[in-house]
C-alpha cells in the first residue's frame, strides 16, 4: 500500500481546531501586550517571565535550522522527546482499535505512552546480535500498526541497527517509521535526517540533553514532513516550552564548537572506560557502543549495582531485561568519575 497520511490520522484529529492565541494572529514585535491576562506589573525575577512564551519556538527553531540544516516548517519542539512520542501516538493511534511495533530491548516510553493512550504494542525482540528481525516485523504489521518505533543507537543496547535494514522498512511499510535518534551525536553513523525528502513517512526525533548536555531544560526534536509537523503542533499544548527553556537553548545553540569537544571527550572516555571494564576478572563482556554508555555483562549484576548504591554510585540494573539478562547499563562520566566507578569495583569483586 503507498503510503498515505491522511489514512493515518485520527478522524477526530483531522476535525479538531486547535487551541489558538491573538499572538498567532500577529507577527513581528509588539509594543503593548493586552491579550492574554498576564501579569502588566512583572514579576519578582529579573526578566519579565510574566509573559507567556513564544509558542512557536522560533528563534530556537531557527538556530538549529542553520545547525542541522533542516527547514524551520519541518520541526517540531517537544517538552523533551516523551512529549512527542506521546503527540505521534495520539495524533495517529485510535485508541482500543489501533497498534504499533517496539523492538526491545529499546527505550520504555514507547510502550508507556502506548499504554497511556490504550494502544496495543507489538513487541519484535531484536536479534542476539541486537539487530532488527526484518522477517519478523514484516509478518507483525497489519492494517492497523500505525507506527513503527526504531531506537538507534539504540538504549540499553548503544549499538546502532543497520542503515539498510531500516531502509527496508521505510520503503516497504505504510505507516509511519520513527526513528529515535537521542545518541546520534556520539555515533559515526549518518543520521536518517539527511533522508527526509526520500521518506514522507520518515519521522526522526533528536534531542539536547544528551550531547548536548541540555536535560534538565526537556527540549526533544521532532523532523519529518510539513504535514507530519502540522498535525504534530495541532493538538500540542500552546505553550510546551517554557521561556527559560527557550532562551538557555538558544544560548547553548550558540556554543557549537564547546559541544563538539564534549563529544569528543566522552568518546575517548566510553573507550578508556571500555577497556578498563574488560580487564575486571568478573565482566564477562562490555558491549560495543554507539552511545554515552556502556551495556556491561557480569556475574551477580544484581550484587554489584547494590554494592555500587551502597557506595553512592548509581547505575542502571538491565539484569531483567530479555536479552540484556546479566547486564548493567553504565553512562559514560568524566574522567573522575570513570576511575571512582572503577576503584569501587575493584574493591566489591
Amino acid at each position: 500500500m503507498p503510503f498515505n497520511l491522511d489514512l493515518l490520522v485520527r478522524e477526530n484529529v483531522k476535525r479538531l481546531t486547535p487551541y489558538s492565541s491573538a499572538r498567532d494572529d500577529f507577527h513581528g514585535e509588539a509594543k503593548v501586550f493586552l491579550d492574554a491576562n498576564e501579569n502588566s506589573l512583572g514579576s519578582p525575577l529579573p526578566k519579565w517571565y510574566n509573559r507567556y512564551p513564544d509558542p512557536h519556538q522560533l528563534k530556537v527553531k531557527e538556530r538549529l535550522s542553520a545547525i542541522k540544516r533542516i527547514p524551520v516548517n519541518n520541526m517540531f519542539l517537544g517538552n523533551g522527546s516523551d512529549e512527542c512520542i506521546d503527540i505521534l501516538q495520539r495524533a495517529f493511534c485510535e485508541p482500543g482499535l489501533d497498534n504499533l511495533i517496539i523492538c526491545p530491548p529499546t527505550y520504555g516510553m514507547y510502550e508507556v505512552c502506548a499504554n497511556i493512550n490504550n494502544v496495543q504494542v507489538k513487541k519484535i525482540k531484536l536479534t542476539p546480535e541486537f539487530q532488527l528481525d526484518l522477517e519478523a516485523t514484516e509478518r507483525g504489521i497489519d492494517a492497523h500498526t500505525k507506527m513503527i518505533f526504531l531506537c538507534s543507537p539504540n538504549n540499553p543496547t548503544g549499538n546502532s541497527l543497520h542503515h539498510e535494514d531500516i531502509e527496508a522498512i521505510l520503503n516497504n511499510y505504510f505507516g509511519l517509521v520513527v526513528i529515535d535518534e537521542a545518541y546520534i551525536n556520539f555515533s559515526r553513523q549518518r543520521s536518517f535526517v539527511t533522508l527526509l525528502n526520500e521518506y514522507p513517512n520518515l519521522v526522526v526525533m533528536q534531542t539536547l540533553s544528551k550531547a548536548w548536555g541540555l536535560a534538565a531544560l526537556r527540549v526533544g526534536i521532532s523532523v519529518a514532513s510539513e504535514h507530519v509537523i502540522s498535525i504534530m503542533d495541532k493538538i500540542k499544548p500552546p505553550y510546551n516550552i517554557n521561556q527559560a527553556s527557550q532562551e538557555l537553548a538558544l544560548q547553548a545553540l550558540n556554543e557549537v564548537d564547546q559541544v563538539n569537544e564534549m563529544i569528543k571527550q566522552i568518546v575517548k572516555e566510553r573507550e578508556i572506560l571500555s577497556e578498563a571494564l574488560v580487564n575486571l576478572s568478573f565482566v564477562k563482556k562490555v558491549y560495543p557502543s554507539d552511545a554515552n554508555f556502556l551495556l556491561v555483562k557480569m556475574d551477580d549484576p544484581v550484587a554489584v549495582y547494590k554494592n555500587l548504591l551502597d557506595l553512592g554510585i548509581v547505575v542502571r540494573d538491565r539484569s531483567k531485561v530479555e536479552l540484556c539478562e546479566g547486564c548493567l547499563r553504565i553512562t559514560v562520566g568524566t574522567s573522575e568519575e570513570n576511575k571512582t566507578l572503577l576503584y569501587a569495583l575493584d574493591s566489591i569483586r
